[in-house]
């Protein structure tokens, strides 16, 4: 129903006002009795033999949607009761900022892909943490990103506002350099200003009664030599995990009208770049920490490509536009097929 008659509809309208729109009727709908039922009932799985215990934290499933969908944590518990085992949300920074100039979200339908130059877009850390307060039960974690006109000499203090105002509130934090749409932000992947940032969120971390697992996302456009300074950033700081991958500045091969559009590409040109990425950093580091793969899942056949090749969990974005919500289903049934 999804793909045949709801997503042509929504591809007729501009992809951003069309996001909003979307999200507005979720949440109407949610509020209608009988409907969350319904919609676990067409999408949800729940089988113990799909829950994961990964960086300490335990998963209901190993499909979760992935940062830049639910930036300001609007909607959270109505995703979620689509079957989704974690929801992350962000990039979140210290203060609210309306990104970059419309329009900044295209589709390449033929590619099944998206670029966006939205640049951190959202209403601010402490707008999301009031929304966050009212959680109850749903798996969390936080994208946190450092606000455009702070220079990089200046970023770790931006990732630590974000750190302590959202600690209380989510369940794993997310580490944001990877993306193109912030200017310079790609600079702070080097590994001596990487490694520093991280250490500091560490240090802050371990002096907590209970720390909160934190990952790295990383760029896919990442050389080999560049992979292995991350496997060896992750060994230093001790940093949880890493999640590969964002979207890429990549345009190889695409056929769309759009494909000239700056930003970062995602969707099916980047699958199997991601996983390429996720592979590398499995086996170059022994399998030494968690891998959350995401990047051009539109198939159960493409996340358990990840799975296999060394992720812990996937997160689906792109996917889920094109897809629908049954794409979560599928690919939470064909994982338990394979068992």
């Amino acid at each position: 129903m999804y793909k045949s008659i709801i997503r042509p509809v929504l591809f007729c309208f501009d992809p951003e006002k069309i996001h909003h729109f979307t999200f507005s009727a979720i949440r109407f709908a949610n509020k209608i009795p009988g409907f969350p039922s319904i919609m676990k009932s067409l999408y949800g799985i729940n089988d113990p033999r799909l829950e994961r215990e990964v960086f300490g934290l335990k998963f209901k499933n190993p499909v979760g949607l992935a940062a830049g969908f639910d930036k300001d944590a609007r909607l959270y518990k109505e995703l979620s009761g689509l079957g989704f085992g974690f929801i992350e949300i962000g990039t979140l920074t210290p203060k609210a900022q309306d990104g970059n100039p419309k329009k900044r979200l295209f589709r390449l339908q033929g590619d099944s892909a998206l670029i966006n130059r939205m640049g951190f877009n959202n209403g601010g850390v402490l707008e999301a943490v009031e929304r966050l307060k009212k959680n109850n039960g749903v798996l969390i974690g936080g994208n946190i990103g450092k606000n455009k006109i702070t220079p990089n000499e200046e970023a770790t203090s931006d990732y630590e506002i974000c750190f302590d105002a959202l600690f209380d509130y989510v369940d794993y934090f997310v580490v944001n350099v990877s993306s193109p749409n912030t200017p310079n932000l790609r600079a702070l992947q080097d590994k001596e200003p990487l490694t520093n940032l991280l250490q500091t969120l560490q240090n802050k971390n371990l002096t907590k009664a209970k720390p909160k697992p934190v990952l790295l996302k990383i760029a896919p456009d990442l050389t080999n030599d560049q992979l292995l300074d991350i496997i060896d950033i992750v060994k230093v700081t001790q940093i949880a995990g890493v999640i590969a991958t964002n979207t890429t500045i990549s345009r190889d091969g695409l056929v769309s009208e759009n494909k000239t559009e700056t930003g970062g590409l995602s969707g099916k040109p980047l699958t199997q770049r991601a996983t390429e990425v996720i592979r590398f950093l499995s086996e170059k580091s022994g399998k030494a920490f968690p891998i959350i793969g995401v990047g051009g899942i539109h198939s159960a056949e493409d996340a358990l490509e990840k799975l296999n090749a060394g992720a812990s969990l996937v997160q689906l974005y792109t996917g889920f536009i094109y897809e629908g919500p049954a794409l979560i289903k599928a690919i939470n049934k064909k994982i338990l097929n394979q068992q």
